[in-house]
């Protein structure tokens, strides 16, 4: 039964993916052999070959039971978007035959104006091109076969998040490959950055999700109290899997594997009602292909077991909120991967290279890696004792920190090692122990051969992150690269540039508690930024310094970059504007009602036993009617002061950054205070009386 069961899984992983061994056996050997130089060396794809290239996807996707296409591209919605062609073309007969072109699958023509371009567009002028990705596999989904592309303007400017990362895995690649050449290597041709997107969730009862405006709404709860119950008890984490839950990701794990996604870990997280999938590492712009495609999947799989899955970064106060460990690595194409220090790191000057390159780049970018990590979510989770700090810092270890504390004293001559775990039980086997121990508090963590940044939002495009990564750890190897290809004396050079580094970045390496006070003190005396929100952080990005690098690697022009900066800071006016626009509608149309409601009940309760004339210490209810009265006022007074509040912001004439940050400082503080007397209220008004789900509720009804 399990040999089966290994065979079927085999079969149907990538079953529904235009993958390597699909087109060895469609395409002539000619085309193939004219596809892979593209796709792993960047020759330019002939139309010939794209013609018979479409021919063959075309009879494989209507195999599969496709009757249309769709150029699948990500735009700055921070969704994913598609438009759905037919392969019919019609024949003078009156039937049809199944048609799809070279050109059809080069290139599409989706409408430009409706989407967010942060000035690069107006709205009358709608042309926009998709252009296929052919580096990122197509897959066929819901009958239609999905080809990824990029996105840009009639004009050429970029207006999605798969075009800079595309450009930065190609700059990273060159640069890598000159410091790998200084180093005597010649068999590579190539290196690729690879991630792996671990990606946090909840799930809810759809009948209860219903029942709440603000989630639906906004994918977060605007208003509630803490239960009883938590998360507290430590008793969910790895927690057995409810059988609706199991019943879920095994559905889920199904359809992914169809697509090509390598499903690998699911379980429970540590919040009630919260879960976590991972999969297996993958080249990045595939990686982030496969994100959007588990983010899609996760909550169409939901709605089959009557369950909603929010991804939003902080849906619940009071409990962990979800993120997106992003675990980044750098390897060549003929399989070495550059972050793994090997058994004598000490010795190995080219990992100590790229290691130090990364530091160096985390420590002059910090601002834009915080950026990268930014938006309206987020900034409820960073820093709230389950998330890291806004403060960038790189958790190394105490094996490398050595070795590098030896680096800055005159040279590395020695490392420690990890050695042997005894359990001390006679029947459980010695294991062997790794040379550090891991920090869930670092932002960004060494992990072996790999970088966890763990910032990233869990509603977010991995794109972004994953472009800054690259460019700016591309800018440092080519300012190493610049030195060591002049250097008479290369072994000096890497010695005098690693201390260099060291020396003058070893204020980003912290290996402690992030999560501590003391933290936030010594971050502020080591004059490490400590960008709180996505207002300040998105500002950062159109500092000179990051306008000049961008454009320095072609990853963006100047004009394209503030058009990024307009996008996000219009994004997080238009999120908190709805929000504040939900609370108040909740509030007024009905925790205003129910409130009053309760205050008439005890009232009658008081003026019932008035009225029979006995002597009853009624101060119990006489106190709750107070209390409550009070609240309802100040219920009232605070919904008048957020509608005001709204009011000025929207009408505003200022840029849009100061405009963003009255919605900060003003209008999102007014709604916190009115969710602070909403909160009171409602663990006072009877429960039958309030009028949506409770927290208890939509935590631990599954």
């Amino acid at each position: 039964m399990y040999k089966d069961q290994t065979y079927s899984l085999s079969e149907v992983f990538g079953s529904y993916v235009f993958n390597d061994v699909i087109m060895r056996e469609r395409l002539p050997k000619p085309t193939y052999k004219a596809l892979k130089k593209t796709i792993e060396e960047g020759i330019s794809l002939n139309p010939q070959v794209a013609e018979v290239v479409a021919n063959a996807m075309k009879d494989w996707a209507i195999e599969k039971g496709a009757t249309h296409y769709t150029h699948w591209f990500q735009p700055m919605t921070g969704i994913t978007a598609e438009k759905h062609d037919s392969f019919i073309s019609p024949t003078s007969d009156g039937k049809v035959i199944m048609e799809f072109s070279g050109k059809e699958l080069i290139k599409g023509e989706p409408d430009a104006s409706s989407f967010p371009s942060g000035g690069l567009r107006v709205t009358f002028e709608a042309r926009g091109y998709t252009a296929w990705d052919c580096t990122s596999p197509a897959f066929v989904k819901d009958s239609t076969l999905y080809i990824p592309t990029a996105f840009c303007s009639y004009t050429g400017e970029v207006l999605d998040k798969k075009t800079p990362l595309l450009r930065s895995m190609e700059t990273i690649s060159k640069e890598a490959l000159r410091v790998l050449s200084v180093f005597g290597n010649t068999t590579s041709t190539k290196v690729v950055t690879t991630v792996g997107a671990e990606q946090e969730y909840f799930l809810v009862d759809k009948e209860t999700y219903l029942k709440r405006k603000d989630i639906v709404y906004t994918g977060r709860t605007l208003f509630g109290a803490k239960p009883p119950k938590g998360q507290e008890m430590e008793d969910h984490y790895f927690g057995t899997l409810k059988e609706r839950i199991s019943l879920f990701m095994k559905e889920l794990d199904q359809e992914l594997w169809k697509l090509g996604v390598s499903a690998k870990t699911k379980h429970n997280e540590v919040a009630p009602a919260q879960h976590e999938i991972a999969p297996i590492f993958t080249t990045t712009n595939i990686a982030t292909d496969h994100n959007q495609i588990i983010m899609d999947t996760l909550k169409k799989i939901a709605l089959r077991h009557g369950l909603v899955c929010l991804l939003h970064e902080k849906p619940f106060a009071g409990v962990n909120g979800s993120g997106k460990h992003n675990n980044w690595s750098l390897s060549t194409n003929d399989g070495q991967n550059l972050l793994d220090p090997g058994t004598t790191p000490h010795e190995n000057a080219q990992f100590l290279v790229f290691l130090c390159a990364v530091i160096k780049a985390v420590d002059d970018y910090a601002d834009l890696i915080r950026a990268s990590a930014a938006n309206p979510g987020n900034d409820h989770r960073l820093g709230a004792n389950e998330a890291p700090p806004a403060i960038i810092s790189v958790f190394l270890g105490d094996q490398l920190t050595d070795i590098l504390e030896q680096i800055e004293n005159g040279g590395a001559k020695s490392c420690k090692q990890g050695g042997e775990l005894k359990i001390g039980v006679s029947t459980l086997p010695d294991l062997p122990k790794d040379t550090t121990d891991r920090n869930r508090t670092s932002p960004f963590a060494f992990t072996g051969n790999k970088f966890e940044f763990r910032m990233v939002p869990s509603s977010a495009s991995i794109a972004g992150p994953n472009f800054v990564l690259n460019t700016i750890v591309a800018e440092v190897l080519g300012q190493i690269a610049d030195r060591l290809e002049k250097a008479k004396d290369r072994d000096l050079e890497v010695q005098l540039i690693l201390k260099e580094i060291v020396t003058n970045h070893k204020r980003v390496i912290f290996n402690g508690n992030n999560y501590s006070d003391e933290w936030v003190e010594e971050a502020t005396k080591r004059g490490l930024p400590n960008i709180r929100s996505t207002v300040e952080a998105t500002k950062t990005i159109i500092d000179e310094k990051n306008l000049q690098l961008f454009e320095k690697h072609g990853i963006f022009t100047k004009h394209e970059l503030h058009s990024r900066y307009e996008i996000i800071l219009e994004h997080y006016i238009k999120t908190i504007n709805i929000e504040a626009l939900t609370t108040i509608e909740i509030a007024k149309r009905q925790i205003l009602p129910s409130v009053i409601e309760f205050t008439s009940l005890v009232a009658n309760s008081i003026n019932s036993i008035k009225s029979t004339g006995i002597d009853v210490d009624i101060s119990a209810q006489s106190e709750i009617l107070t209390e409550v009265s009070s609240l309802l006022a100040d219920l009232k007074k605070n919904i008048v002061l957020l509608e005001k509040s709204v009011l000025d912001a929207s009408n505003s004439n200022d840029d849009t950054y100061d405009k963003a940050l009255i919605y900060k400082d003003n209008v999102f503080v007014k709604m916190s205070q009115l969710r602070s007397v909403a909160d009171k209220l409602e663990t006072i008004v009877d429960d039958k009386l309030w009028p949506f789900p409770t927290y208890g509720e939509l935590l631990f009804n599954i």
